[in-house]
């Protein structure tokens, strides 16, 4: 059966915050027919999943640890015409679904990402260097990827059938929701930024993201992302650099002594510089190649697109 809105809460010991957290939702959906609230509980070693069972979720369990692993089950194993995704700890306002879910269903957005870093996060937060890595990732990704999404490590974001069924999950940690982002931007998925209001964990309730590790993570995937989705530009700059140190090493070490004497003083630096014209040149040639094939990929992912679409608007015929 293919629900309406499928509300999907991720927990790991959330025991604190999600009964209040399903509650809010439930109430949110009230008046939406053929809605659902999931909770999918990841190895929890407190009482969430009690509990969200208590306050009248469908509760389900990710035996896999990691934020990406629960989200790829969840978008694996429940059909819906609108997703929202929303962390259980409490701290973003669940009375916007309804306003998210309208940007999917009737404006037919394919993500709309739930903007905190544009009204009370920095305010809220109490978590030193969060701000300042959250900024630090969204400039990177909008300098590299020509966008303007404003947040983009909210865990609390909507979604059409067409995003969740053709995105592959690849990341198992925090960094999913960078991923998301840039899978949008690069396959041109209609995004569009949702202001909403943002409060800190309650007394009690503590955040499961480590701030440098799982930082150098979601920097790490942004340059790995860059390199898989635009390989000519990484290709042809590493190629450009190479170019650029070759000569500046060879014209006055080996070309100005050269026409001086009509003698190569320097071999060995010439034999270097001769290794990094040719690493340049074969740098150059697979970004193209590489741009080749992702540029099929993108095509092949068109079909796809079709293809989700069409099954499903069949099965909301039957």
């Amino acid at each position: 059966m293919v629900d309406k809105i499928a509300v999907l809460i991720p927990c790991y010991n959330e025991g604190k915050t999600i009964k209040k957290v399903v509650l809010d939702c439930k109430k949110a959906i009230a008046d939406i027919p053929n809605s659902t609230v999931y909770v999918y509980d990841n190895n929890s070693t407190d009482n969430t999943a009690e509990l969200a069972k208590e306050a009248g979720a469908v509760v389900r369990h990710e035996y896999m640890q990691g934020k990406g692993n629960v989200i790829r089950r969840m978008f694996r194993e429940i059909d819906a015409e609108c997703y929202i995704m929303i962390d259980g700890d409490d701290t973003y306002p669940a009375e916007e679904i309804p306003k998210m879910a309208d940007y999917v269903l009737n404006q037919k957005y394919d993500m709309v990402v739930g903007d905190r870093l544009s009204s009370s996060y920095f305010e809220e937060n109490k978590r030193p260097f969060h701000g300042i890595g959250n900024k630090l990732v969204r400039g990177s990704i909008n300098f590299f990827f020509k966008n303007d999404i404003r947040d983009i490590m909210t865990g609390y974001r909507a979604f059409s059938t067409e995003f969740v069924k053709t995105y592959p999950v690849l990341s198992h940690g925090f960094e999913i929701e960078t991923e998301m982002s840039i899978f949008a931007i690069v396959n041109n998925m209609a995004m569009v930024n949702h202001v909403i209001e943002y409060r800190d964990r309650p007394a009690g309730s503590e955040s499961k993201l480590n701030t440098f590790s799982d930082g150098f993570k979601v920097l790490r995937l942004i340059f790995t992302l860059y390199r898989n989705y635009k390989p000519f530009k990484f290709y042809g700059f590493l190629s450009l650099i190479l170019f650029i140190i070759a000569a500046l090493v060879f014209v006055p070490h080996v070309w100005i002594p050269y026409s001086a004497t009509g003698r190569v003083a320097n071999m060995p630096t010439l034999i270097v510089c001769g290794f990094c014209v040719i690493a340049g040149i074969i740098s150059f040639y697979s970004g193209l190649i590489l741009d080749s094939i992702q540029r099929q990929d993108r095509r092949e992912f068109e079909f796809r697109l079709q293809e989700v679409h069409h099954f499903f608007k069949q099965s909301n015929k039957q």
